[in-house]
């Protein structure tokens, strides 16, 4: 008898898989036989994905929603479904493109048209994935470019900063000592110093 069987993935805890699994449930596929990582697809190394694999017999069929939950990784996405179709003898339907459904054309024509659209497809999300990261870099730099500052906003300078800075500046105290003073690392004083610095000559 054929078990039915659904993986999902979400890249991050936050994002939302009922789709996926909506998906899954319009299969009648058991709760049971549903897996989810909640983890990028980088590589294959899920644990989610893995207990499936060792679960799946010959003959077994599993459903997955696109590629790209699959995994991300051009050569890896390969190499898994090389795995589960040829080696453990399971056969996968991608329910975003119904080409991609090893049960159709088990002739050598179907398994080439089918190997051709899982190469294509494969290297379309690798792609865009490579995409997405080169556009986030872009992003941060013209970000940057225009004086947008990432991560924490800095700590309100302590209240005797300017006295300290000045006397600092004068040569009247060392750094260390003005550090003190203000109640942060020498480095930090140092740095907030050459900042302070700058905008009063802005």
């Amino acid at each position: 008898m054929t078990n039915q069987y659904g993986y999902i993935r979400v890249s991050t805890r936050e994002q939302n898989e009922d789709r996926q699994l909506l998906a899954m449930r319009e299969l009648s596929i058991l709760e049971k036989n549903i897996y989810m990582d909640k983890q990028s697809g980088k590589d294959f190394d899920r644990p989610q994905y893995k207990k499936l694999v060792r679960r799946l017999k010959k003959d077994d069929l599993l459903y997955i929603k696109s590629i790209d939950r699959l995994g991300r990784n051009y050569k890896e996405i390969l190499e898994q479904w090389r795995v589960l179709t040829k080696d453990k003898g399971v056969d996968i339907v991608v329910l975003d493109m119904p080409l991609l459904d090893t049960r159709r054309g088990k002739d050598l024509m179907g398994t080439f048209l089918s190997d051709i659209v899982l190469q294509v497809l494969s290297f379309v999300a690798e792609n865009e994935r490579t995409n997405i990261r080169q556009r986030q870099a872009e992003g941060i730099a013209a970000a940057k470019a225009k004086g947008i500052r990432f991560g924490r906003p800095p700590k309100p300078l302590p209240e005797n900063f300017h006295s300290v800075y000045q006397r600092w500046k004068m040569g009247e105290i060392t750094g260390t000592a003005a550090a003190k003073e203000c109640g942060m690392p020498l480095a930090t004083f140092r740095y907030r110093a050459e900042i302070y610095e700058k905008a009063k000559l802005l």
